[in-house]
């Protein structure tokens, strides 16, 4: 059953959880233990936890010496493969201690827009948490071009919601709740509770990009927020370091109430690019 507030995370049956990049990499990567100790917690009380995780090409950067995020495509491969296999590592190291086993599931935009691969992901991810395997999911970056990728895992992360059906989506961010401006600019107002539907036009967002190794940032939440509650999973948005907080269903962070008569939404069609479903939610679409 859809999480209908926050308070009923904790007795979610299937909760996608969200990770950025900088929330986990460089000097934050101690962070991949506090969540990983929140998720052995939700595991150890039943709930099937899928994480979507970034962080591949910049936990490659300090093994690659390149000294920040490549711009061309092929560096960014090369860097996806090395990084990919160490964030799994370290992953699977923190959850050693709870005796909970990963599973890498890697996708591209192209097999969420495929039937038959979108069925395999599917059928591999439900079988993974029948056995009590943690799926970790990352965009396939190796493979994925510059014209056809998700545009930042805050997407992919809505899309993976849908396709399991979760009952709940915890986006994990750098900042506690989303602001009605950048938090830095006087008279920014935290932003508790969306109702479905609500017109966030006359919020600010920021930019899509903010830092030097992640795509993200408050932007594509919102849109991603967006996607998930209009198949009627609620969606939370909060800081990486109150992971625990957000699957104990404290009152915290700014929650995205879900769709309470939802469609069935297919996730095949073109894979739009984080900034061009942004401007699609600021006009309605």
């Amino acid at each position: 059953m859809s999480a209908l507030d926050r308070a009923q995370i904790p007795t979610a049956r299937r909760v996608v959880v969200k990770v950025g990049s900088s929330s986990i990499s460089g000097d934050a990567a101690h962070r991949i233990d506090t969540i990983v100790e929140a998720i052995a917690r939700a595991h150890a009380r039943g709930t099937e936890i899928v994480l979507v995780s970034s962080g591949a090409i910049a936990t490659a950067l300090p093994f690659l010496d390149l000294g920040g995020r490549p711009n061309d495509l092929a560096t960014q491969q090369a860097a996806a493969a090395v990084g990919q296999n160490v964030l799994m590592w370290r992953y699977q190291t923190s959850l050693d201690r709870f005796r909970i086993l990963a599973g890498q599931v890697l996708l591209t935009a192209g097999d969420l827009e495929n039937s038959t691969h979108r069925s395999n992901a599917r059928r591999a991810m439900e079988r993974l948490m029948g056995l009590r395997i943690l799926p970790i999911v990352n965009e396939n970056d190796t493979v994925a071009t510059h014209e056809i990728r998700f545009g930042d895992n805050d997407r992919l992360a809505a899309l993976v919601a849908q396709l399991i059906g979760a009952d709940a989506l915890v986006l994990l961010s750098d900042i506690d709740t989303l602001y009605t401006k950048p938090p830095s600019e006087p008279g920014a107002q935290p932003i508790r509770h969306v109702a479905y539907g609500d017109d966030l036009g006359a919020f600010e967002f920021g930019s899509v990009v903010v830092n030097s190794v992640g795509t993200g940032g408050a932007a594509t939440k919102v849109s991603a927020a967006r996607l998930a509650t209009a198949s009627g999973i609620g969606v939370l948005v909060t800081s990486a370091d109150l992971v625990d907080a957000a699957l104990t269903g404290h009152d915290i962070g700014t929650w995205f109430a879900p769709n309470p008569e939802p469609a069935a939404a297919p996730v095949t069609g073109p894979v739009r690019t984080a900034g061009e479903a942004v401007a699609a939610d600021r006009l309605g679409a």
